[in-house]
């Protein structure tokens, strides 16, 4: 089914395509440079470095230019290609200075072996520092109608600077699509959205107040859920990129057909005013994950 969601996008159009080396711990990567192989040359490819599992099993942060360098290696070998056209660092080290790390990425550019770098949930602070070092070409954090943090300061960097937002979650993980109605019982015991607030039990109820009305909009529009969230989200800024995951193939097609929706401004400020940070309830990470997010400033 993976490789068919794959196909679905690039029959859509869709020429970007984002991975890891923390999706499985690399087995995403195989999956990706694998699949994509034969495309290779129509295609962007995105991958990502600093987070990895050590010789323990542990998941750990790293962004020590040394481990970068040796990651970068190993992701093209699973990747199956010479060169990744956007690398990001999927997080800051706070061990090693941003300078740092953003230039071990810059060398790579020189040695031919990524094409740009980018940096993922990182403040405007953190984002201009390592723009000073190398061009950054794009920051990717979350962003959606329940996830506003990059309209604190994040996006007005990116149009200062002209740097591209790429928008992981766009769906709000799921919550905009309006298919889950109790996590308690519906999200399997290894699903992320477990450990996040928002989805608790008693966060979540008082979220799903607000998709009556939000279905009453996408019903206007003549869109579906997901085709609305995505539709708002395009509205912000020409410089986002949304990249919404899914696993079927008929999601993936419906996905890509929400760049042709267009929002009149009402429906553009009735969206606002529905789902946004004082009307959600829940923070988006656990404390523990908290704490591996640049935040500061944001």
């Amino acid at each position: 089914m993976a490789e068919a969601v794959l196909h679905a996008a690039l029959e859509q159009g869709v020429t970007l395509f984002d991975t890891a080396a923390l999706y499985g711990y690399g087995v995403n990567e195989e999956f990706v440079g694998r699949v994509l192989k034969p495309h290779r040359a129509r295609i962007l490819l995105a991958s990502k470095c600093g987070i990895f599992k050590d010789e323990t099993g542990s998941r750990v942060i790293d962004g020590r230019p040394d481990m970068l360098r040796r990651t970068c290696d190993d992701s093209l070998k699973r990747l199956q290609t010479d060169v990744i056209d956007l690398y990001y660092l999927h997080r800051m080290d706070r061990r090693v200075p941003i300078e740092e790390s953003i230039g071990a990425l810059a060398d790579l550019v020189r040695e031919g072996k990524i094409r740009a770098i980018g940096v993922s949930e990182v403040s405007a602070a953190t984002l201009r520092k390592a723009h000073a070092v190398h061009p950054v070409t794009a920051i990717q954090s979350e962003y959606s109608l329940w996830t506003r943090n990059p309209e604190i300061a994040v996006l007005d960097l990116c149009r200062e600077l002209g740097i591209a937002f790429v928008a992981f979650s766009p769906l709000a993980r799921g919550f905009l699509c309006g298919a889950l109605r109790d996590p308690a019982v519906e999200l399997e015991a290894r699903d992320i959205r477990r450990a996040m607030p928002r989805f608790s039990p008693e966060h979540y109820r008082r979220n799903l107040q607000l998709l009556e009305t939000y279905g009453q909009i996408a019903d206007e529009v003549g869109c579906t859920w997901s085709q609305l969230a995505l539709a708002w989200l395009l509205t912000r800024a020409p410089f986002i990129v949304a990249i919404p995951g899914t696993r079927l193939p008929s999601h993936a097609i419906e996905n890509a057909a929400a760049a042709d929706i267009r929002l009149t401004p009402a429906v553009v400020g009735r969206l606002d005013g529905l789902i946004n940070q004082r009307t959600v309830v829940g923070n988006r990470y656990n404390e523990a994950t908290s704490k591996e997010i640049d935040t500061e400033n944001f």
